[in-house]
């Protein structure tokens, strides 16, 4: 293999505080990613780098044991030392969690690109430079790195909160739960749209609140609605999930963001927005919390844009009071996030892998929306050039139940309306999910079954 050369390599120590060592394995690292390295560079001798950033031989000696440990570089005796690849040792697959998936869940399609996934294993690398530090009990809503990272991500929705009101929590869950154990007591109502995300209703459910929905149309929760609710049950919070809505896949617009915010603000009524799927679009509405912060409690989950696995959500607080409430809340819950998924989501943001996963997950399902489309061709259903799955209408005299039933082991994941139905008798539709495991060509074929199903469906 041809490289750079070992002269061309000139990296400038930065002023972060951790061990020198540490410092350079992190540059080979960020320098391979960055294309400043590549595999089958040499490195300079470690003489040569000490004199060139002024440090000690040893230092810079540590430093390419820890990237030959993390697997970014070997040695050969009379040699030198080389760049070896961006994933190293952890490219290694355990087949028995390969296969693990959830097919109920609503989910991002998952990426095969080497060079991508080269990128992730490659910070997960370098994060394990920190592993012992990381497996110790540590501040219970983020540390500064993590709060500056998750600021960094929440200001692409055009959010800037001061650090004192960024949480980092284990997922959104734990977060909406910890939220309405603050706002309400048993029996107390919450509003929400009338199809809602099913998670809400469970929480509700544990809490013993009241859940209640909302009349919308094409543009979401409508205001009249809002107005006559709050009037009527003296609610304690709105919950809404208003970008690419699970499961109906609607976008609530601008204007009529306004005009909700102008009803919550009349009212003082606490709003939860659920923004899971905000970062998904190249051009989202701005959110609530954007508008209202004052009422808004701004979750900004990261499963739906990086990956569920990490179970990490970025929540923006009202204000400074509620935060710290919030702060006592979450630690009797949950102790702390996982600092090693925290420390994982921070190097994919600084070093914009958690952009690139993004950017993949938006381009690929605009692909499967554009196959869904072409396969389902007159049939009724909603659904978003992005959104990860559709929201199917079945056909006059077919039952979710039946077509469900028929799809059963498919691998196609299929949720009919029940879970997501807040009052009222469910309707005869199906949460189609796109994303996951599946390929496009495993997704075509499981779309033609499901399309075969609705058009010979013997129980009709």
């Amino acid at each position: 293999m041809t490289g750079l050369g070992m002269k061309s390599w000139k990296p400038v120590l930065p002023e972060s505080g951790k061990p020198r060592y540490i410092e350079i394995a992190d540059l080979i690292a960020s320098d391979l990613q960055r294309g400043v390295l590549m595999p089958g560079d040499r490195l300079p001798p470690q003489r040569k780098l000490a004199d060139h950033l002024g440090i000690d031989f040893t230092t810079v000696s540590r430093g390419y044991v820890e990237a030959r440990e993390r697997g970014l570089v070997e040695s050969h005796v009379g040699r030198g030392t080389f760049v070896k690849t961006l994933a190293g040792p952890a490219a290694s697959v355990e087949p028995r969690r390969a296969e693990q998936v959830d097919l109920s869940m609503n989910m991002p399609p998952e990426t095969d690109d080497p060079d991508l996934i080269a990128r992730m294993q490659a910070g997960l690398s370098v994060v394990s430079g920190n592993m012992v530090s990381l497996l110790r009990y540590q501040n219970g809503t983020g540390s500064t790195i993590d709060k500056e990272a998750a600021s960094s991500w929440l200001s692409m929705r055009g959010l800037v909160p001061s650090l004192e009101r960024v949480f980092i929590t284990p997922g959104a869950h734990p977060a909406m739960m910890a939220i309405l154990n603050m706002l309400a007591q048993p029996g107390d109502t919450i509003l929400s749209e009338a199809i809602t995300y099913p998670g809400i209703r469970t929480i509700t459910r544990t809490l013993r609140l009241k859940l209640v929905g909302l009349e919308s149309d094409r543009d979401g929760v409508r205001p009249e609605a809002l107005e006559a609710a709050i009037d009527e049950h003296g609610p304690k919070a709105l919950y809404l999930n208003p970008t690419l809505q699970n499961p109906t896949t609607l976008t609530t617009p601008h204007e009529r963001r306004l005009a909700l915010s102008a009803v919550l603000k009349r009212h003082g009524l606490p709003l939860i927005e659920d923004d899971a799927y905000g970062f998904i679009p190249e051009h989202a509405p701005s959110p609530f919390a954007a508008t209202i912060p004052e009422l808004t409690w701004h979750i900004g989950g990261l499963a739906k844009c990086i990956g569920a696995g990490l179970r990490l959500a970025y929540v923006v607080a009202p204000d400074t009071r509620a935060a710290l409430d919030f702060t006592a809340a979450m630690r009797s819950m949950t102790v702390m996030a996982s600092p090693v998924t925290m420390a994982l989501a921070t190097r994919w943001i600084e070093d914009g892998t958690a952009d690139h996963i993004r950017r993949f997950i938006r381009r690929e399902t605009k692909a499967r929306q554009e196959l869904t489309a072409e396969v389902l061709k007159g049939f009724e259903f909603e659904a978003d050039p992005v959104s990860f799955n559709i929201w199917l209408k079945l056909p006059d005299g077919l039952t979710r139940a039946g077509i469900v039933g028929q799809m059963s082991g498919k691998g196609l994941g299929i949720v009919p309306s029940d879970p997501f139905t807040v009052c009222g008798q469910p309707t005869e539709h199906l949460r189609v999910c796109l994303g996951g495991k599946l390929t496009r060509t495993e997704l075509k074929r499981a779309l033609h079954l499901l399309a075969h199903s609705m058009e010979h469906n013997p129980y009709a």
